[in-house]
This record gives structure tokens, sequence and C-alpha cells, in this order.
């Protein structure tokens, strides 16, 4: 199976369990008169467009290189990713708005409705079956080297400890009275806050690879230490490196005898891109540019 058909897949299980649980807690958030729980569907609504944006913009990424794209798709992929965080902090800010407005009224001496036992049910539903999902997703995320499939991992997992919260809030609302109402939009505006941190994370990554930022301190020292490991080689400088989506591209000069015949210091050349490929992956995009040594 071709990676882009098992993202596909993935995606697909994913999106098959959201819409089951959006409808289900929508319909469980309504009529057992659960904010959070109404707010935790709304969660579950962005994981399913998510899974939409993912299914589109994998399909470009996959695409080969061609005359207007050098180095190929993969940005897209990141650029989905970047979507995804983006919704998921709509959808957070949705979610603390909405219960941030029930506690002022609870405030002002409105009574709340207190949920039923529907809504409980629904939240540790919920909980069990986005823990799975995020476990499966992020394994073949991270298999896959698929940032986008990561990032919809952890929209899962998000979820799954939204329903948390939203659990706590509904039982305690449940099991201590009508006076504990309160408990239900509080816990949707802790289940708000945790998915504003998760989406912060997720824009940073994608952000970062949308504007050419460097891989890893340590990542470019196991670089250097590679091309070093060549006894002929030396002084690797001028180090680039960024990441295009699942696969990273980096560029390095080096010096050797400049009294050695060109074939000499191009097949070495070849062998360091080569040795570089083997320890990042066979897509590495890899340049080598010889200097004499001085």
């Amino acid at each position: 199976m071709s990676r882009e058909k098992d993202i596909y897949k993935v995606t697909l299980v994913g999106s098959a369990g959201n819409v089951a649980l959006l409808t289900f807690k929508f319909i469980a958030g309504v009529l057992g008169h659960s904010s959070a729980m109404i707010a935790d569907a709304v969660h579950s609504l962005s994981d399913f467009i998510t899974d939409v944006i993912v299914l589109a913009f994998v399909h470009v990424s996959a695409k080969p290189q061609d005359v207007d794209h050098d180095y190929g798709h993969g940005k897209y992929e990141t650029f989905a990713s970047f979507i995804i965080g983006l919704a998921l902090m709509a959808a957070a800010t949705g979610i603390i708005v909405s219960g941030v407005t029930k506690l002022i009224d609870w405030a002002g001496g409105k009574q709340l409705a207190a949920p039923g036992w529907l809504a409980l049910a629904a939240a540790v539903i919920s909980i069990i079956v986005k823990e799975v999902l995020y476990r499966y997703t992020v394994l073949r995320g991270e298999k896959l080297e698929s940032q986008a499939l990561v990032a919809n991992a952890w929209h899962h997992r998000s979820d799954a400890l939204s329903s948390i919260g939203t659990a706590v809030g509904i039982g305690g609302a449940i099991i201590l009275g009508n006076r504990w109402t309160v408990l239900d939009p509080l816990a949707s505006v802790v289940v708000g806050g945790m998915l504003v941190k998760v989406s912060i994370q997720l824009l940073r990554s994608s952000v970062g690879e949308l504007t050419e930022s460097s891989l890893s301190t340590e990542i470019e020292k196991e670089i250097e230490n590679i091309i070093s490991s060549f006894p002929d080689v030396s002084e690797p400088h001028n180090l680039r490196t960024r990441r295009i989506g699942n696969r990273i591209a980096i560029e390095a000069h080096v010096r050797m005898d400049g009294n050695l015949p060109l074939t000499t210091a191009h097949d070495r050349a070849t062998a360091i891109e080569e040795r570089i490929r083997q320890h990042f992956g066979k897509q590495t995009h890899v340049t080598i540019h010889m200097e004499p040594v001085k």
C-alpha cells in the first residue's frame, strides 16, 4: 500500500469515529442539558473538518516534483497541519467564550440546567473511543513520517482530554446537585484552555516549517558527524537544513585535497550524500559542495 493510501485509510477510520461521536454528543448534550457536552460535540466536529483537510492536502503533497515545484509538494502537508492548528484554536475559543458566558450568568444568580446521565455516558464513551483513535493514528503517523497525521492524532487526544474534563464537570453537577451545576460550564472552560495549549504547539511547529526554520541542533550535529566520518573530507561548513513535509533538505560545503581528480571528488560527494540518505531516508534532498583545502 502506498504512503498516500495508507494515510487515507488512517484518516478515514478517524473520520468515521468522529461522525459517530459528534452525532451522539450533540444529541446527548441537547437531551442531557449539558453545555460542556455540546462544547465537546463542537470539538468533535472540528476533528471531522480537519480529517477532510488532511485527505485533501495529503493528496496534493504526494505529487512528485515538477517544473514549478523543484522540491516537490511536501509543504502542502505542513500547510494542512497549520490549518488543523487554526481550526483547533477556533474551536477552543468558541468553547471558552460559551463557558465564560454561562459562568457570568450563574454569578448573576441565574439557575443553570442540571446535566443528565445521558451526557455523562456520552463523555465516557468519547474518552474511550478518542484515546483508541489517538494511539492508532499517532503510531501510523510516526511510521509514515506524516506530520499531518501526527497533528490529527493530537486532535484526537485533545478531544479525549476534553471529554475527561467534560465527564468530571457533568458527573460533579449530577452527583452534587443543583447547587453545583456551575461545574458543567466550568469544565468546558478548562477543556478550552487545554485545547488552546495543543493548538499553539501545532501552530508553532507548522509555522516553523513554513518559514524555513532549520532542523534542531542535535540533527545538524548528526549530519556533521556523518560528513566528518569520511577520512579524506574535512571542515564541513555552511550547513543549511530545512524540512519539506515528511522529508528534509540538506546543503553543506566540505573541503578536500585540491589536487585530486574531479571524478574522485565527485564520487566522494556522492558517497556522502548516499550515507546521509541512508540515515535520514531515501527521499532526503542532499547537496554537497566540494572546496579545496586552504
